[in-house]
């Protein structure tokens, strides 16, 4: 066992390689809390929590990388043999890519989470927050699957098998990438809708949608497909390429604001004028009408019944819907208690018959 003289001892050399690369680690972790305490109080005197998020997120890659850095500083002085200085060189080869590959997804995923904190789309008006919400939800999803990508790339061109089995690989890489992208036509199909989806937004995050007949909400676009909020709480899954080739409904394309209808069938003697005054009555008084519009007007006519119509507008599809119901009920309460001969009626004509006279004489 080779010996080497410290302090004027002579011990082991591997105890005293262990030794280095301990004080070396621990050096790595003192300067990273030193560091990340800095920042951290930095982070504090600043009023926005954004730089919060960053300081968080890169905490452990950055503990690790110090720790790699301290390691490659202090491999210079370690006596390794052939066998583990190649160990060590390939666990370096795995090790940094990796490292570095997780600070990079840990600062892309913190700039989405600033993004989101910033945009708060549980105001009124909130169309410019939710499209940047789903603008960076998309492009930050994009970003971590290609970081991932090149990272582990990068650790297996770091083995010297696997870098001469691609180079010899070449050769067939264009059969073996048409019969993979054959095979994966509808996963790239949708990774491509989903960057595509991301510029010319046709949905965004919290839009009123009815897409397969179902109306819901848009609570979650992934990369490949979008989660829609069903009214009743179920949940549709919905692949992305579909909102780009099939036509749907969106209610909140440019604003949230709507026209409800209401729908009567009253008798064709109905006092249109009285109807429409206890109508116009009634909207003004509900706290759902957003003071845009309203109108009452007869629609159709029908041989026993006419079709009346109510307009009236609120600010978002959740309050149309209700405004609605209550305008419904109220009009068919009124119609019950005070017009009762509104109510839709069939009339048939009896004609006498014609010997009638006769008989009763």
């Amino acid at each position: 066992m080779q010996q080497v003289s410290f302090l004027g001892q002579s011990i082991p050399a591997f105890v005293l390689d262990i030794g280095v690369v301990a004080l070396s680690i621990l050096v790595a972790l003192v300067i990273h809390g030193v560091g990340m305490r800095i920042l951290d109080r930095l982070a504090a005197r600043t009023p926005a929590s954004s730089d919060d998020i960053f300081v968080e997120h890169a905490r452990k890659p950055l503990r690790w990388i110090a720790v790699a850095i301290a390691l490659a500083t202090v491999r210079r002085f370690l006596d390794l043999s052939d066998t583990a200085d190649a160990v060590w060189t390939q666990a370096a080869g795995l090790v940094v890519p990796a490292l570095v590959g997780w600070l990079a997804i840990g600062v892309i995923r913190a700039t989405g989470k600033s993004i989101e904190l910033d945009a708060d789309i549980s105001v009124a008006d909130n169309l410019r927050a939710r499209r940047r919400r789903t603008r960076s939800a998309i492009l930050v999803r994009i970003a971590v699957v290609g970081v991932g990508f090149i990272t582990i790339c990068l650790m297996l061109l770091s083995i010297p098998s696997i870098r001469s089995v691609g180079v010899t690989l070449m050769a067939s890489a264009g059969l073996a990438g048409l019969a993979v992208g054959a095979a994966a036509q509808p996963l790239l199909k949708n990774l491509i809708a989903g960057v595509q989806m991301a510029f010319t937004e046709p949905i965004r995050l919290d839009d009123v949608v009815i897409v397969e007949g179902e109306w819901g909400r848009i609570e979650e676009i992934r990369l490949t497909y979008v989660v829609v909020a069903i009214w009743d709480e179920r949940r549709l899954v919905v692949p992305v390429s579909q909102f780009l080739e099939k036509p749907f409904q969106n209610w909140t394309r440019s604003t949230s604001q709507l026209l409800g209808s209401v729908f009567l069938m009253l008798d064709p003697a109905t006092n249109i004028d009285r109807l429409r005054a206890h109508a116009e009555e009634v909207v003004k008084a509900n706290p759902r009408w957003d003071g845009r519009a309203f109108v009452l007007q007869v629609t159709d006519t029908k041989p026993d019944a006419i079709e009346v119509r109510i307009l009236a507008t609120a600010r978002d599809a959740a309050q149309a819907f209700d405004l609605r119901c209550d305008v419904r009920e109220a009009m068919l309460a009124y119609i019950r208690v005070e017009m009762p001969e509104a109510l839709p009626r069939r009339r048939v004509a009896m004609d006498a018959p014609a010997n009638a006279g006769s008989g009763a004489a």
